[in-house]
């Protein structure tokens, strides 16, 4: 009888455990089947259990080292099959995120770290890339495909211009927008207006850029007569700046003009409408010659070539340095291409085969068509270039005819009209403004408003 005894202790405690095992399984099972919690507690159940490797017997055999106060504290409270022992905290935290938000909300305490790190996927939390994201607060204008406003960003509170671009079934997404969005998302310079944002709908898609309150065409209207010599030249050095940064990823804005060169509130000038912008790819291939509005294009161009390269851009460069300084259009053609080409033809001289090699071959040009004219000093057709050191000879250099004359952006950079300047903007990086160094800054202009540049802008884009 008493050889029997000691066997019969261990034989009771196999069955109290066996009892308590199944028990917990119970409860463990009942547990994970919850509606209210399947979301979360089946896909957590699902992920201890596989992670192991084991079935839910590994989740329980711990019990078996824990204190007994611990395993009374435990079953007073409810079984938690999420419960961790403390050294193990921090790698369900990362691991397994939604078990520990679970557990929290099913508490109803949850710590400020959780809360913090949940928050911002709150369904009701404003998101990038989600239309209702942003407020509208005003138009700002509007194009054949696109109206574009300021709004109001809900995630960070900034200002933003919304281009909502309009979709039609039966043509898709026009392409110009298409090159627009995927040219800017690999662009990031300080002279570049930035994309934030893109957000695409069934009906629209919406380029979200940074704000900027005011253009050239509109500085220029403010301040007629022409503009204050030192600011002309810090906003050339940036749109310089901004043109050498694209053209040496090959790629070509093909549409400068004043109206897509934008103005902040402190002198940041930045390139902006990239919609007819193309990246020129190596060996150089045909491209459109309706591209650049009439008054900024260059004779090649006016002239049927669709043969170019980064010094399409720097004509318009050089129309745009003359319009700063003279307060009117280089070369405001007002009737059809040939005006255009009698009107630059008249300052630059009539080109011929001597000073353009290759003229005649190209598609629209007819010697018998045109007037022959002699060139003339830039200082004869824009006398406010005599007065400010170096401007006539920088002009003469973009306002080439012959298009592998022109001077490139980085080496304009370079050129002695910008003498003045401190030596520390050429070694800014791309990001940062020129308006970072304390000694640049804008001067006052002392023009009159009025409105003049919109107007007559307006009625030469509308006929290219």
């Amino acid at each position: 009888m008493c050889d029997l005894m000691p066997a019969a202790q261990p034989a009771e405690k196999i069955g109290k455990m066996k009892k308590l095992r199944r028990t917990l399984s119970e409860s463990f099972s009942r547990i994970a089947l919850k509606k209210e919690d399947s979301g979360f507690d089946e896909i957590c159940v699902t992920k201890m259990s596989t992670r192991s490797g084991q079935g839910s017997d590994s989740l329980i055999k711990p019990l078996d080292t824990i204190p007994e106060d611990r395993k009374v504290q435990r079953t007073q409270s409810g079984f938690d099959p999420f419960e961790k022992p403390a050294g193990q905290v921090k790698r369900v935290h990362s691991e397994n995120n939604a078990c520990i938000n679970a557990k929290s909300s099913s508490s109803g305490k949850e710590s400020p770290k959780l809360r913090r790190h949940s928050s911002p996927s709150s369904p009701t939390s404003p998101k990038f890339g989600k239309a209702d994201s942003y407020e509208k607060l005003e138009k700002l204008g509007e194009g054949s495909y696109a109206t574009v406003y300021k709004g109001k960003s809900k995630v960070n509170g900034k200002l933003v211009a919304l281009k909502v671009i309009r979709l039609q079934e039966e043509e898709g997404t026009p392409f110009t927008a298409i090159r627009e969005a995927s040219l800017l998302k690999g662009l990031k310079h300080n002279n570049i207006v930035l994309l934030h944002d893109i957000i695409h709908t069934k009906e629209t898609l919406t380029l979200v850029f940074e704000y900027v309150h005011t253009d050239l065409c509109q500085y220029m209207d403010r301040n007629p007569g022409g503009l204050h010599p030192d600011n002309v030249r810090l906003f050339l050095f940036q749109l310089l700046r901004g043109l050498s940064y694209i053209h040496q990823r090959y790629i070509l804005h093909r549409d400068l003009k004043p109206q897509n060169l934008l103005i902040s509130d402190s002198g940041e000038l930045k390139l902006a409408d990239f919609g007819l912008a193309r990246a020129k790819s190596v060996p150089s291939h045909t491209y459109s010659n309706e591209v650049v509005t009439l008054w900024y294009r260059p004779p090649d161009v006016l002239l049927g070539s669709t043969d170019y390269s980064t010094c399409l851009d720097m004509w318009g460069v050089g129309c745009i340095f003359v319009e700063m300084i003279q307060g009117a259009a280089a070369f405001p053609g007002m009737k059809d291409i040939q005006d255009q080409l009698e009107r630059i033809f008249l300052v630059l001289g009539t080109p011929s085969e001597e000073t353009w090699p290759g003229v005649h071959s190209l598609p629209h040009f007819r010697p018998d068509r045109f007037t022959v004219y002699s060139p003339k000093t830039l200082r004869q057709a824009w006398n406010k270039l005599g007065y400010v050191d170096h401007a006539e000879e920088l002009a003469s250099r973009f306002l080439q005819c012959f298009p592998k004359k022109r001077l490139s952006a980085q080496a304009a950079l370079h050129h002695e009209f910008f003498i003045h300047l401190p030596p520390r903007l050429w070694e800014l990086p791309d990001m940062s403004s020129i308006f970072s160094v304390p000694s640049v800054r804008l001067q006052p202009e002392s023009g009159v408003s009025v409105q003049v540049c919109g107007q007559s802008r307006a009625s030469s884009d509308s006929k290219h």
